[in-house]
C-alpha cells in the first residue's frame, strides 16, 4: 500500500519494502481465508452445510477471487479495497470501505484467540481446570496478541514466518484430521448420516442464515491487496498465489468438514473446538492419543498465524487513513528501522485487547460483547458491497462485471439475513433493533473521523 491516488499523498506516502514473494503470498492467503473454526461451525449445522459450502464458493469466493484479481492487476501498487472504492466513487466512499472494514475486524481477533484457547486445553486434558477459567482465556489471548503484534512491528519480513508456520500447521491439522476422520469412517461407519438425502439443505430461514454466515467464511482473498506494496511482483505473485492457494482452502473447509462430520455426531460438536474434538474422539478410539497434543500444538499455531496475517493486513487501513490525512498524521508513519506502521498496529492491537478483556469480563459484560459482536455482522458487508460495485465503476468488462454483480447480491443477501433474528431468540424485535442502532454507531463514528479529518487538514 505504498500510495493513494491524491498527488499530495502519493508525494508523502513512505516507501514499504517488497518482502513477500510468491510462496509468501500463497501461504498468507491459506491463513487468511481460511478458519478452522467455521468447520467446527458447518460440522455442527450436519451434513446439509456440506451443499452451502459449494454454494457459498461459488457465490462468494469465486466472484471475490475474480474481481479482487482483477483489481489487482490494474492497481498493485495502491491499498487494496480502501482505494478502490476510492478511485471509483470519491474520497469518502474510499474512507468509508476501510473504516467499515477494519471496525468490523477488530471483534476478530478476540474470538480467534478464544478459539486457540479452547483448543489448546486439549495439549494435556486441561478442560476441567481451566476450561471456565475467565483469567486463563485473558492470558492467553493477550499473549497471543502480543506476540503476533511484536513480530508484525519487526515489519512483513519477519511477520511473515508467523504467517507462513500458520499455513502450513493448518494444512498438516487438516490432513490428519482427513486422514482419521477416513480411517474411523472405514472402520466403524460415519458418526453422522452422511447420505444424499441429509446432505440435501432444507429451504428454511435457518439455513438462509447460515448460508449468509458460510459464504462469509470464504472471504479473505481480498486480505493480500492492503500489502501490496510490501509483495515483490504484486500482478503476477497475488494472482498466482490465490490461484495455489484457493485448492487448499476448498479442502481445508469442505473435506475438513466430512472428517469431523465422520468423526463425530453433528449434534454433539463443539463449535469453539470441534476439530480437536474430532481428532481427540478418533485417536481414543484407534488407541493412537500421541497424535492429540501435535495436532493441538499445530492448530494453535495456526490460530496464531492467522491473527498475525489479519493484523498485518488490517493494520495498514489506519496507515494509509493516516497518509490520507483522515486520522492523525502519526498513523501514517512508519518505524525507521523495520519499516512496519508501528502506531497502526499498536493502536489495532490496543483496542483489540480491550475486546478481549471484555469477551470474559462478567456475564453482563460478556452479554454486551456478544451482541456486539453479533450486530459487526452486517457492518462487515459494507466494505464488499463497495468493492464489487467499484469493480463495475472501473469498468471491469462484462465478464468482471457480471461475477461483481454475483458477489454484491450474496453480499446484499447476507446483509439481509444478518437483521434476521435467531428463531430461539426470546425479543426478536429488540435484536434488530441493537443490530440497527450497532452498525449506525460504527458507521456514524466512521462518517465523524473523515468529517473531522478533513477539517483537520484544511486548517493545515
Amino acid at each position: 500500500m505504498a500510495a493513494v491516488s491524491s498527488d499530495a499523498s502519493v508525494a508523502h506516502a513512505p516507501a514499504l519494502r517488497r518482502t513477500l514473494g510468491l510462496t509468501d503470498v500463497a501461504l498468507f492467503f491459506v491463513v487468511a481465508a481460511s478458519n478452522l473454526q467455521w468447520v467446527a461451525t458447518a460440522a455442527a449445522a450436519g451434513p446439509s452445510s456440506l451443499p452451502i459450502w459449494i454454494l457459498g464458493g461459488a457465490t462468494m469466493f469465486l466472484p471475490l477471487s475474480i474481481c479482487v484479481i482483477y483489481l489487482t492487476q490494474r492497481f498493485p501498487d495502491e491499498g487494496g479495497m480502501y482505494v478502490w472504492s476510492k478511485r471509483a466513487f470519491g474520497s469518502f466512499a474510499g474512507f468509508f470501505t476501510g473504516w467499515t472494514y477494519w471496525t468490523s475486524n477488530l471483534p476478530y481477533f478476540p474470538a480467534l484467540l478464544y478459539f486457540a484457547a479452547g483448543n489448546a486445553l486439549y495439549f494435556g486434558n486441561w478442560s476441567h481446570r481451566f476450561g471456565t477459567s475467565p483469567v486463563y482465556f485473558i492470558a492467553f489471548a493477550l499473549a497471543g496478541l502480543t506476540f503476533a503484534t511484536v513480530l508484525n512491528i519487526y515489519g512483513l519480513s519477519v511477520g511473515r514466518w508467523l504467517n507462513n508456520a500458520g499455513a502450513l500447521s493448518r494444512w498438516l491439522v487438516t490432513i490428519a484430521l482427513i486422514a482419521l476422520g477416513g480411517i474411523v469412517w472405514a472402520k466403524f461407519g460415519a458418526a453422522s448420516p452422511m447420505t444424499l438425502e441429509a446432505m440435501r439443505p432444507e429451504a428454511n430461514l435457518k439455513n438462509a442464515i447460515f448460508w449468509s454466515v458460510i459464504a462469509f467464511a470464504w472471504t479473505g482473498p481480498e486480505a493480500a491487496s492492503f500489502i501490496a506494496g510490501e509483495v515483490r511482483e504484486p500482478r503476477r505473485s497475488i494472482p498466482l498465489g490465490l490461484a495455489i492457494a484457493a485448492p487448499a482452502i476448498a479442502v481445508i473447509y469442505v473435506l475438513g468438514t466430512v472428517a469431523v462430520l465422520a468423526s463425530l455426531p453433528f449434534h454433539s460438536v463443539d463449535q469453539s473446538s470441534g476439530v480437536m474434538q474430532a481428532i481427540s474422539t478418533v485417536a481414543l478410539r484407534l488407541n493412537a492419543q500421541w497424535i492429540v497434543p501435535i495436532a493441538t500444538l499445530l492448530v494453535v499455531v495456526s490460530c496464531l498465524g492467522s491473527c498475525g496475517a489479519w493484523l498485518g493486513a488490517v493494520g495498514r487501513i489506519p496507515f494509509v487513513a493516516g497518509i490520507d490525512r483522515y486520522l492523525p498524521k502519526a498513523f501514517g508513519t512508519m518505524h525507521p528501522r523495520w519499516g512496519s506502521p508501528v502506531v497502526a498496529l499498536l493502536t489495532q492491537s490496543g483496542i483489540a485487547a480491550v475486546f478481549v478483556v471484555l469477551g470474559q469480563g462478567g456475564s453482563t459484560v460478556r452479554g454486551a460483547y456478544d451482541v456486539l459482536v453479533g450486530s459487526t455482522v452486517l457492518i462487515t458487508m459494507i466494505p464488499f458491497m463497495f468493492l464489487f460495485a467499484s469493480a463495475i465503476k472501473l469498468r471491469g468488462g462484462l465478464w468482471i462485471s457480471t461475477c461483481a454483480v454475483v458477489g454484491f447480491a450474496t453480499t446484499l443477501a447476507a446483509a439481509v439475513f444478518a437483521l434476521v433474528p435467531a428463531p430461539d431468540d426470546p425479543d426478536k424485535l429488540l435484536s434488530i433493533v441493537k443490530v440497527l442502532f450497532l452498525t449506525s454507531l460504527l458507521a456514524g463514528a466512521g462518517v465523524f473521523v473523515y468529517v473531522f479529518g478533513r477539517r483537520r487538514f484544511a486548517n493545515g
